[in-house]
């Protein structure tokens, strides 16, 4: 990540710009790497056969697509929304444009899939290739409609060999950097929160509910609020500030994540997903503004250095998103294990879980996050210090200085 943030920063700018050239370049790629990964399912025998070979072509095949090909494109694209327009109102803006296009991918995923792959029980693994070259054909064409319809007016002339800063400056930048600190600091907190919740939501609707059933319910109430916000959080932002009530938003989610733990709502699920969907728009408040933060203080660098680090900075914080993700991931498997939970006997027969599991289990999917979503909001107020007020004077400062500049060339 950090290699290809640097890779961005110091390429010089063509017609197109520094950013979406790499869009380009990458959309064929990212594509094919993941149909590769399942490609298996056409070749490979499913079950325990030449295990060794599958476990070998996921680990080569999910590092092409996500460690190279994903990289390639996606740190571009995230540093890009920084030089689409240097106001932050636009930028909240395209934060939760960005926000929609991945819940709605997610909405279309969740519901779509499923009626595909699956029959019944059964996974119908021959159509899991089918269904990925459907989605790199999509894929691409996003991409090109995002080359096309985007345009970089923020352009920074790299500095020339010799003159800009070392990779030590550059670090030193970067960890004496309190935004970006708090930041990263508040996004771990979230993934850990949210990751790890819908890492036992399905232990939750099919042991404590027992209708697993409504579990699609809950997953689309996840990326519902990012549709439902659109129209006024850049509103809410320009008005109140994106920290100001980004912390508003996951301090309510996390006061009704703990709540529900104090109450008995084991044969009430239609309850738990009215409050379970209240709390979900106050972390959308966060969420949908999120990639706009980022912007505030990749602005707050150049403020502070000199130098604009547009890649770099984007691609540190995507680093401690992926950490936090795989954190959240493992953790939630384990957090299983440690309340008791029995997948099967050794016969295979399915298992009656205890009801210290069972209360375990509604533990980890309410009380716990909760805590996570309440350390999110405290890590945003107290740590990270890009307020409205901050926001808006750094702008005001970088316009200045682009003006001097630009007097100066044309002396």
């Amino acid at each position: 990540d950090v290699g290809m943030g640097v890779l961005v920063d110091r390429s010089k700018p063509t017609p197109a710009g520094r950013f979406r050239p790499w869009i380009l370049r990458g959309a064929i790629p990212v594509s094919l790497s993941m149909v590769a990964i399942f490609a298996m399912y056409w070749f490979l025998p499913v079950g325990e056969a030449q295990m060794g070979a599958k476990i070998a072509w996921m680990w080569v095949t999910y590092f092409l697509w996500g460690s190279v090909f994903y990289t390639m494109i996606n740190i571009p694209y995230g540093s890009m929304a920084s030089a689409i327009s240097p106001e932050a109102d636009d930028r909240a803006q395209l934060s939760v444009f960005r926000s929609m296009g991945a819940s709605l991918a997610g909405i279309v995923i969740s519901l779509v899939v499923p009626l595909i792959a699956f029959q019944g029980k059964e996974i119908l693994t021959g159509r899991f290739p089918i269904i990925a070259v459907v989605f790199a054909v999509l894929a691409v064409i996003s991409y090109l409609l995002c080359y096309v319809n985007v345009q970089e007016r923020v352009i920074v002339e790299p500095k020339p060999k010799g003159e800009g800063a070392s990779a030590a400056t550059i670090a030193k930048g970067l960890f004496t950097n309190r935004a970006l600190g708090g930041l990263i600091l508040a996004a771990i907190m979230l993934l850990f929160a949210s990751l790890f919740a819908g890492s036992v939501s399905s232990f939750l609707w099919l042991e404590y509910f027992e209708r697993g059933e409504l579990a699609s319910i809950g997953q689309i109430l996840s990326f519902a609020p990012a549709l439902a916000l659109a129209a006024f959080a850049p509103a809410l932002a320009r008005r109140f500030g994106k920290k100001e009530i980004g912390v508003i938003g996951v301090l309510i989610c996390g006061v009704l994540h703990i709540g529900l733990y104090f109450v008995d709502l084991r044969t009430s699920p239609v309850a738990f997903l009215l409050v379970f969907g209240f709390a979900v728009i106050g972390l959308g408040l966060f969420n949908v503004l999120v990639w706009a933060f980022i912007t505030d203080v990749i602005d707050q660098q150049e403020v502070k250095t000199g130098a604009r680090n547009d890649g770099v900075v984007y691609a540190v914080y995507s680093w401690s998103r992926k950490f936090g993700q795989a954190l959240a991931g493992g953790l939630g498997s384990m957090a299983l294990g440690w309340i008791g939970y029995q997948t099967a006997t050794t016969a295979g027969e399915s298992v009656t879980q205890s009801p210290e599991t069972i209360q375990g289990i509604w533990m980890l999917s309410t009380v716990l996050p909760g805590f996570m979503y309440l350390a999110c909001g405290l890590a945003l107020w107290f740590v990270y210090p890009l307020g409205k007020k901050a926001v808006e004077s750094n702008v005001a400062e970088l316009k200045r200085r682009r003006a001097e500049a630009e007097a100066l060339a044309t002396v």
